[in-house]
């Protein structure tokens, strides 16, 4: 369990981090969502530019049977290098957006 809490913990902070990132328009806010009962977290942009509304999902992890499943990374970098740079290894992080056959040929786990 301690491992669990330690991967919550850094998935809520490298996202925290990511929240802080000011846009180039001050009418877009990032938000965090963080579902501690579900192991369920995002960073969401809600907001205007110009005339236009702006909502979208920035990252989306889950923690799913002591793994960390990016669900969607919007993210420039990927935030896969970063979690390992954490110290999370790659058997424990899936990247939930590709499909289960295209997982087996990355460096990270399958399920």
């Amino acid at each position: 369990m301690a491992k669990i809490d330690e991967y919550r913990q850094i998935v809520r902070d490298l996202l925290t981090e990511y929240s802080q990132i000011k846009a180039a328009n001050e009418e877009v806010e990032a938000e965090l969502i963080f579902d501690l009962e579900r192991d369920r977290y995002q960073v969401v942009h809600v907001g205007w530019s110009r005339k236009h509304r702006v909502y979208g999902c920035v990252l989306h992890l889950d923690i799913k049977d002591g793994k960390i499943w990016i669900q969607h990374d919007g993210t420039e970098g990927g935030i896969a290098n970063e979690l390992i740079d954490k110290g999370i290894p790659k058997h424990d992080i899936i990247i939930g957006f590709h499909s289960p056959f295209k997982r087996q040929f990355t460096e990270f786990a399958v399920n």
